[in-house]
């Protein structure tokens, strides 16, 4: 499938381009064809594809994976949008950074709704409880919550989660200043899940296997 048809399909969501562990030739010739959000996960990496396709004038990076703590001072500035702010800790380290380096950053709030120790994120109660004081950080911009459900099959199961996300969002929504902290995006749905995460209202679904083929085994 042609990337026209795969944003096409994504309408109204935005086809975020996970590229993680992709040469940075395949993000190029994604690129020409017209994509130009793209994911990466580990902060070295993507450093560095930033550092050699600064000729991509107009692309957007987006940061979707872990990141720790001690790793914020390098993120902070590089990211138009930070999908994994999963702790207080990590929001006040942004926000600390942001400061010290004078420049204002866009995040969400990882929510882990099903509670999987192997995922990191905000339990729906922790959240609700640390919104307070996670709005009233400095420099930070929250746009919106991410989430990632568990893998299964079955599509009813994953929609669940899904629409528990838009609606805790939809709860945190009328509690902020909108102006200062938009909180309009969802990231929700991958290759298998995006039809179903795109239903339930995801403004940013995260493409990989569909746009990339098979990603590359880690060394």
């Amino acid at each position: 499938m042609d990337l026209k048809t795969i944003v096409q399909n994504c309408a109204p969501a935005r086809v975020l381009a996970v590229s993680k562990l992709q040469p940075e030739h395949k993000i190029r010739e994604l690129y020409q064809e017209g994509q130009r959000l793209f994911g990466e996960n580990y902060v070295q990496e993507a450093l560095e594809k930033q550092d050699h396709l600064q000729d991509l004038s107009d692309i957007q990076w987006h940061l979707i994976g872990h990141l720790q703590k001690n790793k914020a001072k390098f993120v902070v500035g590089r990211f138009a949008l930070i999908h994994s702010v999963d702790s207080t800790d990590l929001a006040e380290a942004l926000s600390r950074h942001c400061g010290l380096k004078g420049v204002e950053q866009n995040i969400l709030i990882q929510v882990n709704l099903a509670a999987e120790e192997s995922k990191g994120g905000f339990d729906k109660d922790g959240l609700i409880k640390a919104w307070p004081q996670l709005t009233k950080l400095p420099h930070l911009h929250i746009w919106g919550l991410m989430t990632m459900p568990p893998l299964t099959e079955e599509g009813h199961e994953v929609r669940l989660y899904f629409r528990e996300l838009r609606e805790l969002r939809d709860r945190l929504r009328s509690d902020i200043n909108v102006a200062h902290h938009p909180l309009t995006e969802l990231s929700m749905g991958t290759s298998h899940d995006f039809k179903v995460a795109i239903e339930e209202g995801a403004t940013i679904v995260r493409l990989g296997t569909i746009l990339f083929g098979e990603r590359p085994v880690k060394r």
